[in-house]
Formats: C-alpha cells, structure tokens, sequence
C-alpha cells in the first residue's frame, strides 16, 4: 500500500492548481513586506492535495515566518500520531467488542534540538481521554493504550530520539 500527497507553492487560488507539470517558471509570489525592515519575504503558505480530493492550506509555524491560520507540518505530524494511535485503540476496542462511547485527546508536541543539535520534535505526549462500557479499571486502559500505541504506524515510523508518552484517563 502507497499513500501521496502533493505541496504545491505558491498555493493555487481561485480554484487554480499549480502543479510540478507546469512549464511556468515558478513566480516569486507572494512576497509579503517585512514590517520590521520592509525587506519582502517569500511567504510560506502552500497547499497540500491529498489522493481523497482532500486540500488543506498549509504554512510553516508563525514563529518561522509563517501564517497563523494555516496548519504547519510540526501540527501535521502530530496528529497523523494523535489520529493514528485514536485509529488503532478503536480497533482493539472493537475487537474486544467493547463500545466506545468517547475519544478525546489533547496531543501535544515540544520542539527542541535533539542529540546531533538540529531542531526535531523532541517530546510528544498523547492523552487520551476515553469513555468504554463497561468502564475499565486504570491498568486495563493503558493496556489497550499500550496495545494501540504498538499498532499505530505512525508511531512505528518515528525516530527513536522522540518520546511518546501516552497518560490514559478515563471519564467516570
């Protein structure tokens, strides 16, 4: 199985595509003035197509000259964790037919430099908040936490240097 996406820069605007096919020398569009120096800036928006049809604007984080509004790819990474380890604990839980009456996690990431001194995403924490009948008892949940988080592919697919920490809590 093979998955694609595709970024495109600038990102296409009133239903345009701009595609890597184009023969158009890439414009060095849009540029936006740098407030503090009035020196312009290549911006950093983009767009990215998914193979489902599926557009999402894109940008690099604000602290990286980036948009505000856009999702970033530290953002993506982390939930393409978040979604994925979600993805694998409802399949345990269906497995053991248990029913899942909520999922809530609030993921969260810290970039860092990591052993070699280059900036990586150095601590990710996964804290999934979970409703099943019948309830569980603590050890139980991070069993099935453990259990998902040996399944999920992205977590497989992650460099070791990054620490994921899964804090299984349960509503009663």
């Amino acid at each position: 199985m093979s998955f694609s996406v595709t970024v495109s820069w600038p990102p296409a605007t009133h239903g345009s595509h701009h595609t890597a096919q184009n023969s158009e020398p890439l414009q060095r569009e849009p540029l936006a003035k740098d407030s503090g120096t009035g020196d312009e800036k290549i911006s950093r928006d983009h767009q990215l197509s998914f193979a489902s049809g599926q557009v999402v604007a894109g940008s690099a984080a604000p602290e990286y000259q980036g948009s505000q509004d856009k999702v970033n790819p530290e953002e993506s990474l982390l939930s393409a964790l978040a979604a994925c380890h979600m993805l694998s604990f409802l399949t345990i839980v269906e497995k053991k037919r248990m029913t899942l009456l909520s999922y809530r996690d609030e993921a969260w990431a810290e970039l860092g430099r990591n052993e070699k001194g280059q900036m990586a995403i150095t601590r990710i924490a996964l804290t999934p908040e979970v409703e099943l009948t019948p309830p569980q008892r603590e050890e139980q949940l991070a069993k099935l936490h453990a259990l998902a988080h040996k399944h999920c592919f992205i977590a497989n697919s992650l460099a070791k240097e990054i620490a994921i920490e899964i804090t299984p809590r349960q509503r009663r």
